[in-house]
C-alpha cells in the first residue's frame, strides 16, 4: 500500500508540475537529461542518454525536443511537455544542432569530426556534408534561411553556407575561440571566448566591422524575447552581462558563479541559466538581481523551458 499511495503522489506531483512548467536541463558529464518543476526547481526525473548530450532544438512542429548526444552518435527525442522518449535516431556527432527559421534544413555541427551535416526535416535524411576545419560550435541562420553561420573554435574563424546552393561561401577570421553565433539587426555577432568580448561581422564577406568587451571567456549570447536586451554569459570570468541590443553598450553586470553557459527565458521575465562548472541551474530576476540556484547533474550544457507544460 505505501508504494502504491508513493507512486500516486509521484503522479500528482508530476502532473502539477506539467501546469506551472517544466525545465529540460541537459547534464553532459552525467550523460543525461534533469526535468525540473519550473515552480519549486525538485527534480521531478532524470532521463538517461548514451554518452554525452550537450544541445537541442525543438522541431519546427513543437512535438519533439530534440538533444544531440555528440559522443553517443545520436539524436534523441523527447516529448517536450512529458519528457517521454518518442525515439532515437543516429547522427554523426550531433553536438549543436538547430532548425533553419523555413522549418526545412536541420543544420547539425559535429564539434570532434570537423564536420557541418545539413539534413532535410520531412525525412531527416543527410543532404550534404561540408569538412570545416577546426572544432565547428555554435550557429546563426540569416532570418530568410538562405544561410547559415558557424564558428569554427580551432580555427578562430566563422565559416558561411549558403543553404540555397549547398556551398561555403567565405571563411574568414573573427577573434580567437569562437562560440556562440547570433543573427541582429542585420549582423552576425559571434562570442570570443579567447578575447573576452563580442565581434560584429558583415554576414555578406565575413569582415569584422567592431568589437565589443563583455567579460572573460565571453561564450554564448541571447536575445531576450521582447528584443530589448542581449545577454551575453562570460563563462571564465562568471557573469552574465546585459548590453543594450541597439548601441551594444552593457546596462548591467550579473555576478554568476560556477561557469554561466546557456540561456532559457521563463514568461515571467526570469532567466534560467546553466552553471557548467558546478551541477546547478541558475535562475535569475534581471530585475532585483536576485539568484535562485537547484541542483542538476553533472556539466550542465543546453536548458529549454515547457513554462506551460503543454
Amino acid at each position: 500500500m505505501t508504494r502504491i499511495l508513493a507512486a500516486a503522489f509521484l503522479l500528482i506531483s508530476a502532473a502539477a508540475a506539467q501546469a506551472h512548467g517544466v525545465a529540460f536541463v541537459i547534464n553532459s558529464g552525467s550523460a543525461s537529461v534533469s526535468i525540473l518543476d519550473m515552480s519549486t526547481g525538485a527534480e521531478l526525473r532524470r532521463i538517461p542518454a548514451l554518452r554525452e548530450p550537450h544541445h537541442w532544438a525543438l522541431s519546427p512542429d513543437g512535438k519533439s525536443l530534440i538533444i544531440g548526444d555528440s559522443a553517443g552518435n545520436q539524436l534523441l527525442f523527447l516529448d517536450p511537455a512529458t519528457g517521454d522518449v518518442q525515439r532515437r535516431v543516429p547522427c554523426a556527432d550531433p553536438y549543436q544542432l538547430g532548425f533553419s527559421p523555413n522549418g526545412k534544413f536541420l543544420v547539425v555541427n559535429g564539434l570532434a569530426r570537423n564536420q557541418v551535416d545539413v539534413y532535410d526535416v520531412a525525412t531527416y535524411t543527410l543532404i550534404k556534408r561540408f569538412p570545416l576545419s577546426s572544432m565547428p560550435s555554435h550557429m546563426a541562420y540569416a532570418p530568410d534561411s538562405s544561410m547559415v553561420y558557424v564558428s569554427l573554435q580551432g580555427t578562430d574563424k566563422l565559416a558561411a553556407i549558403d543553404l540555397i546552393r549547398m556551398a561555403v561561401v567565405w571563411v574568414q577570421p573573427t577573434g580567437k575561440t569562437p562560440a556562440g553565433v547570433l543573427w541582429l539587426n542585420g549582423r552576425v555577432l559571434v562570442a570570443n571566448m579567447g578575447e573576452d568580448g563580442l565581434s560584429v561581422v558583415d554576414p555578406v564577406d565575413g569582415h569584422v566591422e567592431r568589437r565589443v568587451h563583455t567579460g572573460r571567456g565571453a561564450h554564448q549570447l541571447f536575445l531576450s524575447p521582447d528584443g530589448h536586451t542581449l545577454y551575453v554569459n562570460n563563462r571564465v570570468e562568471g557573469t552574465t552581462a546585459a548590453l543594450d541590443p541597439a548601441t551594444l553598450e552593457i546596462r548591467r553586470t550579473y555576478a554568476i558563479s560556477g561557469g554561466p553557459d546557456d540561456i532559457s527565458f521563463a514568461p515571467n521575465g526570469d532567466l534560467w541559466i546553466t552553471q557548467r562548472f558546478a551541477e546547478k541551474v541558475a535562475v535569475l530576476d534581471p530585475r532585483t538581481g536576485v539568484l535562485t540556484h537547484y541542483q542538476v547533474g553533472r556539466s550542465p550544457h543546453g536548458i529549454f523551458l515547457n513554462a506551460s507544460g503543454e
